[in-house]
C-alpha cells in the first residue's frame, strides 16, 4: 500500500521533497499550499520595485508537476493536526497522512509593535511585493501633484528597516531608482531636495552574519549611492507618518518598509515542547519533530542544534531549506527500503549580498574567501538566475536585467489593482 506524504508549503524546502520523491511508486505525495505557486524570495525586492513582473520569479505548481504521477496539489491552508488520527484539517478540508512535513517558511516579526504591523508596508509574499510596488508609485505620484512641500517630503522620503540583505537590497535599489528615474520621469518632483531614502538597523552593522570586510563595503557602498544608514537604532513605533526610535529620534515619511525579522508559524496539535525560538519546531538529526513520531520540519520553520558546525541552529537561508528538502525526501526512501537514514549536516556554500549596480559583496567559508565588487555582483547574478526554479523564469530574468542594466531604467511600473468588487 502506498504511503501517504502530505507536505506543507511549497517553498525551496518543500519543493525539493517534492521533486525528489516525484513518480516515486511507493508514494502519494500531497503538496498543499496557501497559494497555487512556487516563488523565489530572493528576488521578491525586484518585483516590488518594479525591475521585474511576477511570472519571471513564480511558476505554478499544478503546471510544475503535470508530469508527475504521484504528485497531487491542494490549494488551502494548514489548521489542525491531529496526531492520534494521523490527520490534519485544512481550510477546505481534511488529509490523511502517515507522514506529514511541514516546510511552511517564515512570516514577517513586528516584535510585538501593532502600529508598525498596520502601518509599515511588508515585503514577505509576492502579494506584498506588488502592493509596495502599488502604494509607492500611487504615493511618488501623489507627491507629484501636492502643493504642501511637507507632504511632498514624507511621500518620497523611504525609511528600510532591516540591515540584512532584503534591506541592503532594497534600499540599494532606490538609490538608483531616485537618480535614474524619478529625476527623469517625474519632472515636477526636480525641485524636492530634501528627501532622504533611509537604512536603520538596531545592530551595529550591517549583514550581521556575514564577514567584517563585507559589512564595510557594503556600509561605505550603500552611503556613497546616497543612503543614510542609521545603526543601533531600533523602530519602536509608526503611526504612518512619523516613525519613532528607542532613543527618542524620529524621522518624518509615510513609507516604512519592514524587513527587520521573521518568525515562523504556531499550529494546533504540536505540543509546547515542540517549539523553540521565534516559534521554529525543534527537531533530530533527521528533521523529525520532538515529541511526534511522523512528523517532519524543514527549512526555516526548523530548529536543529545536533549539527556540530551550527549549534545554535542553522541560518534560515535558502540553501539550508534545499538541502534540508533532499535530505529529508532519501531517508524517507531509506525508511522504504530498510536501510539506515542519514544525519542532516548543512554544507554552508557561502553568503552574499548584491548593493547596487555592479556592486555586491561574496564570502565563502571552504577555502574562506571574501570578494566584492564587480566580479561579486556578477557571482550573484549567476547564482540567483541559476537557482530559479524553471527555464522560463531564467530567460524572462536575464530578459529583464540586460534591460535594466544597459538602460538604467524598467518598464514594469504600472500600478494595477484587482476590482474593488472583487
Amino acid at each position: 500500500m502506498k504511503k501517504k506524504i502530505v507536505i506543507i508549503g511549497g517553498g525551496f524546502a518543500g519543493l525539493n521533497i517534492a521533486k525528489t520523491l516525484s513518480n516515486v511508486e511507493n508514494f502519494d505525495i500531497t503538496l498543499v499550499d496557501k497559494v497555487n505557486y512556487n516563488f523565489f524570495p530572493p528576488l521578491l525586492y525586484q518585483v516590488a520595485t518594479g525591475f521585474l513582473e511576477s511570472s519571471s520569479i513564480s511558476y505554478p505548481f499544478r503546471k510544475m508537476f503535470s508530469k508527475s504521477k504521484n504528485i497531487r496539489f491542494w490549494l488551502g491552508e494548514l489548521m489542525e493536526i491531529n496526531q492520534s488520527e494521523n490527520k490534519i484539517t485544512l481550510s477546505n478540508g481534511e488529509l490523511n497522512y502517515d507522514h506529514l512535513i511541514i516546510a511552511t517558511g517564515t512570516t514577517t516579526n513586528y516584535f510585538g509593535m501593532e502600529n508598525v504591523k498596520r502601518n509599515a508596508i511588508a515585503m514577505k509574499t509576492l502579494e506584498e511585493a506588488l502592493n509596495m510596488r502599488n502604494i509607492l508609485l500611487q504615493r511618488i505620484e501623489a507627491a507629484s501633484i501636492s502643493k504642501n512641500p511637507e507632504e511632498q517630503q514624507q511621500l518620497m522620503t523611504i525609511v528600510v528597516a532591516g540591515g540584512g540583505p532584503t534591506g541592503v537590497e532594497l534600499s540599494g535599489m532606490f538609490a538608483e531608482m531616485s537618480k535614474n528615474i524619478i529625476r527623469k520621469e517625474y519632472p515636477e518632483l526636480e525641485h524636492i531636495t530634501n528627501t532622504k531614502i533611509y537604512l536603520v538597523d538596531g545592530a551595529n552593522a550591517l549583514l550581521g552574519p556575514m564577514s567584517i570586510k563585507s559589512q564595510q563595503y557594503t556600509l561605505e557602498a550603500i552611503k556613497e549611492l546616497g543612503v543614510e544608514v542609521k545603526l543601533n537604532a531600533q523602530v519602536v513605533d509608526f503611526d504612518g507618518e512619523t516613525i519613532s526610535f528607542k532613543d527618542g529620534s524620529t524621522i518624518k515619511t509615510k513609507n516604512l518598509i519592514w524587513a527587520a525579522g521573521v518568525t515562523a508559524m504556531r499550529f494546533n496539535g504540536l505540543s509546547e515542547q515542540s517549539y523553540g525560538k521565534a516559534n521554529r519546531l525543534i527537531v533530530d538529526e533527521y528533521n523529525k519533530v520532538k515529541g511526534t513520531k511522523n512528523i517532519y520540519a524543514v527549512g526555516d520553520t526548523a530548529f536543529m542544534d545536533s549539527d556540530k558546525s551550527f549549534p545554535n541552529g542553522h541560518p534560515q537561508v535558502a540553501q539550508v531549506a534545499m538541502q534540508q528538502g533532499k535530505n529529508l525526501a532519501k531517508n524517507l526512501l531509506n525508511i522504504e527500503s530498510n536501510k539506515p537514514k542519514k544525519v542532516f549536516i548543512y554544507n554552508d556554500k557561502g553568503s552574499m549580498a548584491i548593493i547596487g549596480r555592479s556592486k555586491a559583496v561574496v564570502d565563502l567559508p571552504k577555502p574562506k574567501i571574501h570578494f566584492k565588487g564587480t566580479i561579486a555582483w556578477l557571482a550573484w547574478l549567476f547564482v540567483h538566475l541559476m537557482s530559479l526554479s524553471m527555464p522560463r523564469n531564467k530567460v524572462n530574468t536575464i530578459y529583464h536585467w540586460a534591460l535594466a542594466y544597459f538602460t538604467k531604467n524598467s518598464s514594469l511600473r504600472m500600478i494595477i489593482r484587482p476590482d474593488k468588487k472583487q
